[in-house]
Formats: C-alpha cells, structure tokens, sequence
C-alpha cells in the first residue's frame, strides 16, 4: 500500500513539475510576442479605422453661407512698409508684414443680399492667433470705392472686398474668416478659407 502512495506522489509531483514548465514557457512566449508587436506598432503610421493612409488636409480656397459664395481672389505680402499714395497720410510701417488680401463675394440666391449681409473678417495663423484689419487706420491705401460687404445682386460677377492687415513673419497657414447672414442663425454664420500669400 505504501510503494501504491509513492508512485502515486511521484507521478503527481512530476505532472506538476511538467504543467509548471509548460506555463513559465507560454509566458515568456506572450511575453515576446507582445514585446515584438509593440516594436511593430511603433515603427508604423496608424491609420484611423484602418481606412488607407492618412491624407493630408486640402486647402479650400472657396465656400458658401446661406446664398452668399466667398471665392480667394489673392493675398499679397507688401513688405514692412506702406508708402502712403497721398500728402496727407504718412507711410506705415510695422516690424512684421503687411498682408493685402481680395475676397470674392457673390449672391447666388434669388433677391438682392442687402448691405451688410456679409464680410470678411480676421486673419487667422495655425496657432490660433488673430489678426485684425488695419483698413480703418489705412484708408488712405485703399481703393476710392472699396466694396466690402456691399448690396450684392443676384448671380453678379463675385465682388472684391479688399482688406489691409498687420501679421507677424512668423505666422504660417494663414486663413480668412468670412461671415454671412443665414436665415436660422441670429448672428450669421461663419468659415475659413486658406490664404495663398505672395
């Protein structure tokens, strides 16, 4: 009965011995495993849903608000300096950039978009900063007869609003903010479109 317990205690005794090895070798095979997907997962792009590579954002450089289509017509880097056209007005300069920008604007509604409907606002750089239009202390420098937010009549050619303003040289992926009155929306609504500067 004795020698019947012995065997009995050895065979478990191996049995353990034989599972513990088989579990220390999974582990350190999940381990590696793992470790190697990790290596993996570092040295590629991830790609969002898993939808193809990722690509970069277009620049959009027209957009619509309620019936008013904003189109870029052109954005100029003037230097430092604004030499004034007239005796009156001294030239303005800045330690940064003069930046003249022309924004299209067109009714492609139906009835007139009366006076003030809509406009173009603030330059806007990729960290976020603002910048606003310098047209009231440079009038001097635009047009007679500058056409922002004019009465716009339907499906007209688009009209130019022109805008003077002070950016710093160290500003990248500059934007414009236009704005329209859109029915349903209290205080109109608003978009970005890219800026291509000369």
């Amino acid at each position: 009965m004795f020698n019947k317990l012995r065997v009995s205690s050895g065979k478990v005794s191996t049995v353990l011995l034989v599972l513990a090895a088989m579990l220390i070798v999974l582990i350190i095979a999940v381990f590696i495993f793992l470790r190697i997907s990790a290596v993996r997962n570092s040295t590629t792009q991830t790609v969002p849903d898993g939808d193809g590579p990722v690509e970069p954002e277009k620049p959009v450089y027209e957009t619509t608000l309620g019936d008013v289509r904003f189109v870029f017509e052109s954005a100029d880097d003037l230097g430092s300096v604004l030499v004034s056209p007239v005796a009156y007005q001294k030239n303005l300069t800045t330690t940064e950039r003069f930046i003249k920008v022309v924004i299209g604007a067109q009714n492609k509604g139906k009835i007139n978009l009366e006076q003030g409907s809509w406009d173009v606002e603030n330059i806007v750089d990729s960290e976020g900063r603002n910048f606003v239009s310098i047209n009231n202390q440079a009038y001097a420098f635009l047009p007679a007869q500058n056409l922002c937010g004019v009465l716009l009549k339907p499906e007209f050619q688009p009209t130019p609003c022109l805008k003077l303003y002070e950016v710093s040289k160290e500003s990248k992926g500059l934007k414009i903010k236009v704005v329209a009155a859109v029915p349903g929306f209290s205080k109109g609504k608003d978009a970005l479109i890219d800026l291509l500067v000369k």
